[in-house]
């Protein structure tokens, strides 16, 4: 019914997890400038070092992941150890195979997945959940599109969260994962595999999360900054939830949008979130869909109706991330049905997790109001 394969940590501060887990010249870090320098070079560890900027910006691709591993083809090392945020730790899950002969191939698992190195999670962000699932996601470029790829030999052996490292985190990529953490305990709350261990860990990342985004709309951006343990260990709860019970419709549809149009996973994510719940809530009223809502409403002070819910959710949200209409990343209408097509062929994984299944014509349905 559950399971939680990766041992957790926290430390206060880098140098005191740095201290405790011996870091040195057997482990190969991937991680990012910005972080490196103030937390990481202070500490003159002799340890293999990796900026993933130096490879291309934004969200990882395939063909990211295969340049960096083709430059480390030569390298020696036990153990990897990511410390950033979704980019870093889904691109050194796939350093916990081996340097790859063809990344694309493990993505569309032609070859086998086979763990050969410990793998060591240290998030920067409040958001993927990454450092307790067994998923990595990237941009396959030739396909246009986002794939997943989901297995235990990608598990981090070790999730250690350092809430110093959120300090320096900027409003925007702050609120892009933080939203995507609720967005993960809400459809994991939702799915039909959730059980009532991992509705546990979705509900205790709600009543941590909703209140702190309330804070954010009313008193600013900064308010975040007392709560940054809070939000840390929320994104953990629910990525263990995820990891149990799965994602649905909400990341399925966004994934054609990051991938064509390059918007950022939490964003993309939120654009489709309310609309899929407010469908959810018209096809089945009476399911589990309403103590959802009930959860939400106590935590917002508002009513449990959906319409007015949801509203008042858009509210709050939108105080951190914009929404949009599609077109204004640059999607076509004509998109609205290739993209359908898209979901339907690739995402099954994730849409076999949603709350009522969804048809062709619904899914292109929501494109198209969306758009």
């Amino acid at each position: 019914m559950f399971t939680v394969k990766s041992n957790i940590h926290q430390f206060d501060t880098f140098a005191q997890f740095a201290k405790e887990f011996q870091l040195g010249k057997g482990d190969l870090v991937i991680t990012q400038s910005f972080i490196h320098e103030p937390y990481i070079k202070p500490l003159g560890l002799e340890c293999h070092f990796v900026m993933q900027e130096q490879y291309g910006a934004g969200e990882p691709s395939d063909e990211m992941i295969q340049r960096m591993m083709d430059d480390l083809r030569t390298a020696h090392y036990d153990r990897v150890v990511a410390v950033g945020g979704g980019t870093v730790i889904d691109i050194s899950k796939l350093f916990a195979l081996g340097c790859l002969d063809n990344v694309t191939d493990a993505f569309e698992r032609k070859i086998p997945i086979v763990k050969q190195k410990r793998l060591v999670i240290v998030p920067t962000t409040c958001g993927t959940g990454s450092e307790v699932t067994n998923i990595s996601i990237a941009e396959l470029k030739q396909k246009h599109t986002k794939l997943g790829l989901a297995d235990n030999a990608i598990l981090a052996d070790d999730a250690v969260l350092v809430p110093e490292l959120l300090k320096t985190l900027p409003f925007k990529p702050y609120a892009f994962s933080a939203i995507d953490a609720l967005i993960h305990a809400t459809e994991s709350y939702l799915s039909p595999k959730a059980t009532p261990f991992s509705r546990m860990f979705s509900e205790e990342a709600i009543r941590l999360i909703l209140p702190i985004f309330a804070g954010i709309a009313s008193e600013g951006p900064d308010y975040r900054l007392a709560h940054l343990e809070a939000m840390l260990r929320a994104s953990t709860y629910a990525g263990i939830a995820f990891g149990n019970a799965g994602c649905a419709a909400v990341h399925a549809l966004s994934y054609p949008l990051g991938g064509n149009y390059h918007v950022p996973h939490g964003e993309s994510n939120y654009q489709f979130f309310t609309h899929i719940l407010n469908l959810y809530a018209r096809r089945n009223p009476t399911g589990d869909i309403t103590k959802l809502n009930a959860l939400y409403a106590s935590l917002l002070g508002c009513s449990d109706e959906p319409k007015a819910l949801y509203e008042e959710v858009d509210r709050v949200l939108s105080s951190m991330v914009e929404k949009k209409h599609l077109r204004e990343y640059g999607m076509q209408e004509a998109e609205c049905e290739l993209f359908a097509d898209s979901v339907l062929e690739k995402q099954q994984r994730l849409l076999g997790n949603n709350y009522v299944p969804l048809s062709r014509e619904e899914i292109v349905e929501v494109y198209r109001q969306l758009y």
